[in-house]
């Protein structure tokens, strides 16, 4: 594993002044881990992974799915009452998990309340034609859990990550200290978007959290999702479809069930990655070839901007 070289990669952000801090960590299959902490961090601090919270998200589904609860057929409107009233189009799980819902999406920071957005009239596009990347739909997706269980979804999220002991994953957004730094063009108003406990961006963890799951993940043991269900979640839902912004063509993403399949990233050294980023510098990834998993916890949306580059990181890694 290139945990010296990533860490090295780690030390430059701080040292360039890209982010005050972070912790990087890297799991083998077999469970070899390897984990340090930058700048203002510890080992253990608790991140916000905004978007990465769609991925964890996804393993609740994937488990439903096995379970014989939830379908990728399912349709929004049979768990949700009065969605797509005004619509001629039917969105279902499948258009969800992919971005191609056209579901209009509102700001992470949204001073109302999620069902109401996820409620608002109007469509982006026909469901299933288009992929635009959505926050929103994960309304819709956990509308659809509790349909489908009868309990509330944080519970099914807890079930579904405790058999690998990533019990720190929380929405209580308190949990961790290290409120998101904004640059250049970023704006969000934390506290409103910690009132709404998002389900597509509002997650808190560790990265030993993160890592366990990804060990899972790695030894296709199971825990998390049967290996049947993991090569459903693996498999690309947008391949015949255009992606549009914010992940067009070039950036390289295929959506499979919540997944980001790295199939054809620019410069990326390997094409096995699935994953998630989350909108702060967050990066969880999982590389089966290779036979490793890594994640990086940080706090600056607009890092990318200060010259932050995750394609650098993971080719530290996976080099």
């Amino acid at each position: 594993m290139g945990f010296e070289e990533a860490l090295g990669w780690a030390r430059t952000q701080v040292e360039t002044g890209a982010v005050p801090g972070g912790v990087l960590g890297l799991v083998t299959a077999e469970g070899a881990v390897e984990l340090d902490a930058v700048g203002d961090a510890a080992p253990g601090d608790a991140y916000p992974l905004f978007s990465i919270t769609k991925a964890l998200v996804g393993l609740t589904v994937g488990r439903l799915i096995e379970a014989g609860s939830l379908s990728l057929d399912d349709r929004l409107a049979d768990a949700v009452a009065g969605f797509g009233s005004d619509r001629p189009d039917e969105v279902r799980l499948r258009h969800l998990v992919s971005h191609m819902a056209g579901i209009p999406e509102p700001a992470l920071d949204f001073a109302g309340d999620l069902d109401e957005a996820l409620l608002a009239p109007g469509r982006d596009f026909e469901a299933g034609t288009v992929s635009r990347y959505s926050s929103i739909g994960y309304q819709g997706v956990v509308r659809m859990i509790e349909h489908a269980t009868g309990r509330a979804w944080e519970d099914e999220l807890a079930a579904t990550l405790t058999p690998v002991g990533a019990t720190g994953v929380t929405m209580e957004t308190d949990s961790s200290t290290h409120r998101p730094v904004l640059r250049g063009d970023a704006a969000l108003d934390w506290d409103a978007f910690a009132r709404l406990r998002h389900p597509g961006a509002g997650a808190v963890a560790t990265a030993e959290d993160l890592l366990a799951a990804g060990r899972s993940l790695l030894a296709d043991d199971g825990l998390l999702v049967s290996p049947a269900t993991l090569a459903l979640m693996r498999t690309s839902l947008t391949e015949s479809v255009t992606t549009i912004d914010p992940y067009p063509p070039e950036r390289g993403c295929e959506w499979g069930v919540t997944f980001c399949l790295r199939r054809s990233v620019s410069g990326l050294v390997a094409a096995d990655g699935y994953g998630h980023a989350g909108w702060a510098g967050t990066e969880f990834w999982v590389h089966p070839e290779r036979g490793v998993a890594f994640v990086w916890l940080t706090n600056v949306a607009g890092a990318e901007g200060e010259g932050m580059d995750p394609i650098a990181l993971a080719n530290a890694v996976l080099s």
